[in-house]
């Protein structure tokens, strides 16, 4: 009769957690989305003026 697949000895956890210590730190962000994240982001020239108006009109401003 064989083992069973739970009668493991508690030798492999060390070098589990190493493994796993060691992946966590080596797995940082890609470049790609590095380079995402920082590039300037396309604005639409509407919503501004729109979120402009909103502005001025909470502030109690007339034209």
């Amino acid at each position: 009769m064989t083992r069973h697949i739970a009668d493991r000895s508690q030798e492999s956890s060390f070098g589990r957690t190493q493994y796993f210590t060691r992946q966590e730190r080596e797995s940082g962000l890609h470049p790609s989305i590095i380079t995402l994240r920082t590039r300037p982001r396309a604005r639409d020239e509407a919503a501004n003026r729109r979120a402009a108006e909103f502005a001025r009109i909470e502030r109690g401003h007339r034209v």
